[in-house]
This record gives C-alpha cells, structure tokens and sequence, in this order.
C-alpha cells in the first residue's frame, strides 16, 4: 500500500472557490450606478382577505405588519423613516 501524497494547502487569504469559474465570498467590484436602499412592499389581496405592508431598509429596517390598521401605520411610519434615515438623506444632502 502506497501513502498518499498530502493535499496543497492554499495560501492564507486565498480565495476560495465553489466550482471552477465561480469565486465565492465578496464581490471585489461593487455594482455602480443606482442600487435599492429602501423599499415598501404592499399586499392588498382582496376582499375578506388581510392585508400586509413590509418595510424594508439597507440600515437594517425590517418590519412586517397585517390587518388594515397596521398596514396602514406602517405606510405612515416607512415614509417617516425614508425622511430621517442617514442612508437615504445622505444622497439628497449632496444634490
């Protein structure tokens, strides 16, 4: 029986990969030009069925409400944050 030579190890801080061709871990190239820093999403399904509101942001806002009322405080409360957010007033600031 022979003994089985010892696999490469890689370099420390080399990058890894999943399949050949695909790096995995962070992008070294962010995408430029406009991304989505906030987002309201609506679901008013219809009659006798309730309706939701999510409230989405890149400074770590995630919020979830059911039933008309709190649907609608929601709304209310997302574009209050969209008015004091430093993410997405830091871009009105500069214009």
């Amino acid at each position: 029986m022979t003994a089985r030579p010892p696999r490469p190890t890689p370099a420390v801080g080399a990058e890894k990969v999943v399949a050949e061709g695909v790096p995995s871990g962070l992008d070294p190239h962010p995408p430029t030009g406009p991304r989505i820093l906030a987002q309201l999403h609506i679901c008013a399904p219809g009659r006798g069925a309730t309706p939701s509101a999510r409230s989405w942001c890149s400074c770590g806002r995630d919020l979830n409400a059911f039933g008309h009322r709190k649907a609608a405080a929601l709304i209310a409360d997302h574009e209050r944050h969209r008015t004091l957010c430093p993410l997405l007033t830091q871009g009105k600031e500069a214009a």
